[in-house]
Formats: C-alpha cells, structure tokens, sequence
C-alpha cells in the first residue's frame, strides 16, 4: 500500500488511535496533517512523522464548527496541492467531568453528538467538494464495537457511535459516483486516554467497591470479552485504515468493519 505523493487529513491524530493511524498513513509515504485541539500532542506527533521522513504538519481544528474543518481543508490544499484521504477520528466520551456522573446529563448528549457525529459531517462536508471535482477519495470515519448494540452503561457514546456508521453509508451512497470509498471502522477494546475514562466511570458508578485501578478493569474487560484473548491497538486500527483508504479496497464502500478480536462478529 503506497501513499507516495497522498495526502491524508487525521482528526483527533494527536493521542491514542489517532496517532496510531497517522503514523500508519506516514509510513507508507503519505503527507499527514494532524488535526486537533491539543497543540502541544498533536506537534509531538509531527515531529515524529517528519524523523520518520514524511511530510506533516499541525492544524487546529475544532470538528464541531464547519468554519473550522473549512480552514482545515483550505490550508491543507495551499500547503500540499492535493488532498486524498480523511480520516475522522474524533471522539469523546462526554463532556467535561462525564466520567464522574452515574448519569448522562444533556452536555453529555450534546457533547458525543457534536464531536463524534456533527464532526464526521463537518469534515466530510469540507473535503467533498475536492473530492468530487478530482473524482478521487476516500474516506474512514472511526466508529466503534460500541455503535453495533445499545446498552444502557455509556448510552451517549454508543449512540454517537451507531450514528456514525450510518451516517458513514449515507455518504458512500451519496460520494460512490464519483469515485470516492467512505467506510468506516469500529475499533475494539484499546487503551487510550478515552478508555482511561471509561474506566474511572465504571469505578465510581458501576463498581464502587472495586479495588482494581482504571488499567485492571480495561484488563478484566479483555480477558472477559476478546475472544482473541488480547487488547488491540491503534496500530491494529493504523492497518485497517490504510487498506482502506488504499486503492486494494477500490471495490469496498459503504463497509463497517470491526478490528475487535472478535468481540462482534457479523
């Protein structure tokens, strides 16, 4: 899979699978920008991609403002000519202090819609045009094991996320006759800054009187529901992503595919 001469948009590439999937892109030669929020993170990934030997820079993007992934779009095209792949990977699990609440309050709502839903709209809304007028792309929306079944624990993100895999075919449905491929992934159990909060959630709603740490939940979690018997990453996530933001997946659109271990199997 080569991406010589691509160039790939990563949202939310600062941390986690983000970064994951960004080093991915960069190692097989694309051009990468890291958009997100977090400077200080987001510039450390860039230094590492540029020692890697690819081309990258950092835009501050806010995905809930279509102002914002316009400006994203508009520097990336100035910066390198040409604009190929996005990736919308932004997501969060709540507002500020979810993981403390027993319940969901409305921020919490408005919140996982506005980054995890609203976003993946923003941006894709952005880069469409180009997108049609090449008659190239492809896009890779980050959904998650969460959106495939509703449960009542962590309601707001699971529903964020099921909305994501379909507003992911919507836009295939909408982008396939001009050639452009929007699937999505749904990632499994990996440990990020966001799992790190769910866990602290879990600790102090569900399971007060547990004396296991954040990491030993997520690790109980694994050994419970993997049937591969081990935590992914976000390089597992990186790969699944480059293949299809690569031509060998011209034929896939429309596809929500779980790198999961086998946690769902469809």
């Amino acid at each position: 899979m080569d991406f010589q001469d691509k160039t790939a948009i990563v949202t939310g590439g600062a941390r986690g699978i983000g970064r994951g999937i960004a080093l991915a892109l960069a190692r097989r030669g694309a051009n990468v920008i890291i958009a997100d929020l977090d400077e200080k993170s987001a510039k450390s990934v860039v230094d590492e991609i540029k020692s890697g030997g690819s081309r990258s820079y950092f835009s501050e993007t806010d995905v809930t403002q279509q102002w914002s992934t316009d400006q994203m779009v508009e520097a990336t095209l100035e910066e390198y000519g040409n604009l190929d792949v996005l990736v919308n990977n932004a997501g969060v699990g709540g507002a500020l202090g979810f993981n403390d609440r027993k319940i969901p309050n409305s921020e919490d709502w408005q919140q996982t819609f506005d980054v995890n839903v609203f976003g993946i709209v923003n941006c894709s809304q952005s880069v469409e045009k180009h997108m049609v007028d090449q008659g190239y792309g492809k896009i890779v929306n980050i959904s998650s094991i969460a959106g495939r079944a509703g449960r009542p624990a962590f309601a707001t993100y699971a529903a964020s996320k099921a909305a994501a895999i379909n507003v992911s075919q919507a836009w295939a449905f909408k982008l396939a006759p001009y050639g452009i491929n929007v699937n999505t992934v749904c990632p499994g159990l990996i440990w990020t800054p966001l799992w790190d909060s769910i866990a602290k959630w879990r600790k102090s709603t569900e399971e007060q009187s547990t004396e296991l740490s954040p990491r030993e939940i997520f690790q109980r979690t694994v050994a419970e529901s993997v049937p591969l018997g081990r935590e992914q990453t976000p390089e597992d996530v990186g790969n699944a992503v480059a293949f299809l933001a690569s031509d060998r997946a011209k034929s896939i659109t429309g596809q929500a595919i779980n790198v999961d271990g086998g946690i769902r199997m469809n």
